[in-house]
């Protein structure tokens, strides 16, 4: 689990990396000052290798490997799911675009809830959940840092260590 957590901010850190220079770029920040970003300015990368392929990372404020406020947005392609999972602290949600579909519990079948763009969640820390998207779909997410996934069955993590050759 521990590495599942190091390989998640590692890759966070590349992606707030390269926005935060991108950032400075414009015009250096001082802490506690006003960050504004343009659609424009929005710098897609790859998701971290702990989420499915087929989504999109941006970083739009703070880092999201560090014990700090941050807000990213995922993009996901038609179809995308996240399998069962949790994370160790709350995360809000804002739909943009698409059609966000939660399911609260351990499996895909658990309950699940339509989120529309507008639409609003906040996850509490720990709770168990999965997801999955209708339609190419963009979710913002906030919370406090460090960011991490936790799946319910390691099998479902696609950053899992590579076994062995025999």
């Amino acid at each position: 689990m521990k590495t599942l957590s190091t390989t998640i901010v590692l890759a966070l850190l590349a992606a707030a990396s390269a926005l935060a220079a991108d950032a400075e770029k414009k015009a250096p920040a001082a802490k506690g000052e006003a960050v504004s970003v343009t659609p424009a300015e929005i710098k897609w990368g790859p998701a971290p290798p702990d989420l499915p392929k087929g989504a999109e990372l941006a970083v739009l404020h703070g880092d999201p490997s560090k014990k700090a406020p941050f807000t990213v947005r995922l993009k996901m392609s038609p179809g995308y799911k996240i399998p069962p999972h949790w994370h160790t602290r709350d995360e809000q949600l804002t739909i943009l675009s698409g059609l966000f579909v939660l399911h609260m519990g351990d499996t895909m079948e658990a309950p699940a809830t339509n989120l529309d763009p507008g639409s609003f969640h906040f996850l509490p820390g720990k709770m168990h959940h999965a997801a999955e998207v209708k339609g190419e779909t963009i979710v913002q997410i906030d919370g406090m840092g460090p960011f991490d996934i936790h799946y319910l069955n390691p099998a479902d993590n696609p950053n899992k260590p590579k076994s062995a050759a025999k």
